[in-house]
């Protein structure tokens, strides 16, 4: 009850806010006509299955179990809702989902109308994402949730002493499939023993695209036989880490995909450097350039992008944006190199465990094991087998996942 309330002041604070902020006016009017995007697409007989993820990370988590999901249960359809717009802005016309559309606010009323136009037969929550009006709408409903992939840390407010609101939360919850040991261990001292560890679907996923076609030409045709440097996924902290450095070395081609590609976030990566720049849009595969740092001007490419590199650097970790995916550039074997705030990652953590992955806290340290790994004789070798040691070692999540998921539904 008092949840729920606190709900409603924070939708009105959020209407008052919006007149002065275009990001909250943007979520709020994300929002609105969700029921009737729903009531277009699904039929009262309609079998759903309902895959919800906070953010794109989390969809790339999602998608083996998605694509699984169709290909098993071909008669089902496929419901895909996200929280944060740079999940649904980017993977809105997805084309294995059948509906792809925002979550709606926890608020009771809205989800109950959601949830009977739906009628799921389970909900895959990604990760993340335990809301309660949510869980208690389905749990009252007797529809199944799966937590999938989820990961827990002990300082985490289920495991608080003050956290027993949340802790009963969990246990609405029909599985849990975690990531690790220490998550499953974690669940166990509140007394939850539904818990299965498969480990992280995104290993499965980089697996699928390394076996693809990853050829791009004008990539190619930019590198030449120039050593290759690529930077995936970056933020302002990141390119004030290794802007110095690649001063230093003209000779090196870099290629950087900033996280956000709006003209504003570009023209701030452009002035970042003293070296000539060009954007992948401005490039033409029939002329040569001089510059000797490519911005990458649009989504979707850069996973083929790593399969030209011969180090790469992931951003997130100088900041507090979150580290993003070290697994699409460890599957093509090469090694990497990261920010300092990565302890929330479980891939981040092992990588580094086992020396595939490098975490730097500061210039002169990335300056260093950026010209060791480039310069040195063993070394870049040497990381880019452990990173694919242990792709390897950790493949399989998904089968795991649909071996337990035929035991639990009859679907």
């Amino acid at each position: 009850m008092l949840y729920s309330f606190m709900v409603e002041i924070l939708l009105v604070f959020l209407q008052f806010v919006s007149i002065f902020s275009k990001k909250i006016k943007v979520f709020l009017r994300t929002r609105n006509g969700i029921l009737e995007t729903v009531l277009q697409k699904i039929r009262v007989n309609d079998r759903v299955l309902w895959f919800h993820c906070a953010s794109l990370g989390e969809f790339e988590q999602a998608r083996p179990l998605i694509e699984g999901c169709k290909e098993k249960y071909p008669n089902h359809k496929i419901i895909l809702t996200f929280f944060s717009p740079s999940g649904y802005d980017v993977q809105k016309n997805y084309p294995l989902a059948d509906v792809i559309t925002y979550l709606p606010f926890d608020r009771k009323r809205t989800l109950r109308k959601f949830i009977e136009i739906l009628n799921p037969e389970v909900l895959f929550l990604i990760k993340y994402e335990f809301w309660p009006n949510l869980i208690q709408e389905l749990y009252q409903k007797e529809i199944p949730i799966f937590s999938v992939v989820s990961i827990f840390r002990k300082e985490q407010v289920f495991f608080k002493p003050y956290g027993f609101y949340m802790k009963n939360l969990l246990k609405k919850v029909h599985c849990f499939f975690v990531q690790n040991v220490e998550s499953q261990n974690l669940l166990r001292s509140i007394n939850i023993t539904n818990s299965k560890i498969i480990g992280d679907t995104r290993v499965d996923r980089v697996l699928s695209i390394l076996k693809q076609n990853n050829t791009l030409s004008i990539i190619q045709k930019f590198k030449g036989n120039s050593p290759c440097f690529v930077v995936g996924s970056s933020w302002p902290e990141d390119i004030a880490l290794i802007s110095d450095t690649l001063e230093q070395e003209p000779e090196i081609k870099t290629i950087i995909a900033p996280h956000l590609v709006d003209e504003k976030s570009l023209k701030e990566f452009e002035n970042s450097f003293e070296q000539p720049s060009i954007r992948l849009s401005n490039l033409n595969e029939m002329e040569q350039t001089n510059a000797n740092i490519l911005l990458i001007d649009c989504i979707g490419v850069l996973t083929k992008i790593y399969s030209y590199a011969d180090l790469a650097y992931i951003g997130g970790g100088m900041g507090t944006n979150g580290l993003h995916n070290t697994l699409e550039p460890a599957v093509f074997g090469i090694p990497i190199i990261i920010g300092k705030n990565y302890k929330r990652y479980q891939e981040a953590l092992d990588l580094v465990s086992l020396g595939g992955v490098v975490s730097v806290k500061s210039n002169l340290e990335f300056n260093k094991i950026f010209k060791n790994i480039l310069f040195g004789t063993n070394l870049a070798k040497e990381m880019g087998k452990r990173n694919i040691k242990y792709i390897n070692k950790y493949a399989g999540a998904t089968d795991v996942f649909f071996e337990e998921l035929n035991h639990l539904l009859n679907i």
